[in-house]
């Protein structure tokens, strides 16, 4: 007999392989006890299994959610003309003085607007005046008279930021300002009358504010807490889906 042969008679021998195997002395024996343990160890060894795809909605409004998707399934966010719609309405909104192009001279003029309008002590002002000047600087570079930004060149930029994970997290930072200026009792949640003064800081009517603020008021409590206010104004960037209420957070879109 083999040494195989002899090997696996043994094994044969020390594993229970009936129901009707009755000698069990063999099987006690701490010889076999080691051999069994060690055969059966070298082979149930699990090779770990491939991780699951996670399918997900790309539309989805969640960072999170598209975040922990693998990148290979992502698809690049900014390519439907829904949100090409909404960033020519934010870029109608930014102009401040309706010359069709945004300069830094419309950031500050937004920022005043939100200083004198609203309710922003002057440290928060200063503040809000470093944060928009920051935001400028590093979106749109240089602070010059000649440093105009058109339509296209908004929607191209715009694009890039919301597929850079980075540079997504940045575009709502000053959102809080705007919020506070308009937070006239500071209770920590705006009325339809502060959603209004919003509204009326960014040069939109009060019927505006008003069909707007039906709209993102998802729970109709009346009352619209900092949380969901810089969540709402950060899905108008990232969300394609068009009946999601963040839509309405700048008021009317555009037609095209």
């Amino acid at each position: 007999m083999s040494l195989r042969s002899m090997l696996a008679y043994f094994v044969l021998l020390c594993v229970d392989m009936t129901p009707y195997q009755k000698d069990t002395t063999l099987k006690s024996s701490p010889v076999c006890k080691t051999f069994v343990s060690t055969s059966v160890r070298k082979y149930s060894k699990k090779t770990a299994a491939p991780e699951r795809a996670y399918d997900s909605d790309d539309d989805s409004d969640s960072d999170d959610e598209r975040d922990r998707t693998p990148r290979r399934q992502r698809k690049e966010r900014g390519n439907s003309e829904f949100w090409r719609r909404k960033m020519r309405t934010l870029h109608g909104v930014m102009d401040v003085n309706k010359d069709g192009v945004i300069s830094y001279d419309d950031f500050m003029l937004l920022t005043e607007k939100f200083a004198s309008l609203g309710h922003l002590d002057a440290k928060a002002k200063n503040e809000f005046r470093d944060i928009m000047r920051t935001t400028w600087e590093q979106q749109w570079g240089e602070i010059t008279p000649y440093n105009l930004v058109t339509v296209e060149q908004y929607l191209t930029e715009m694009h890039h930021v919301v597929n850079d994970k980075d540079l997504k997290k940045k575009v709502h930072r000053f959102l809080p300002y705007l919020y506070k200026a308009v937070d006239k009792d500071r209770s920590g949640s705006i009325s339809l009358n502060e959603f209004k003064l919003f509204f009326r800081c960014l040069g939109l009517t009060e019927e505006n504010a008003a069909v707007s603020f039906a709209v993102i008021d998802k729970n109709g409590d009346g009352q619209i807490t900092l949380d969901e206010f810089v969540k709402l104004g950060k899905d108008f960037f990232v969300s394609e889906k068009e009946t999601h209420v963040s839509r309405m957070f700048w008021g009317p879109l555009v037609d095209h």
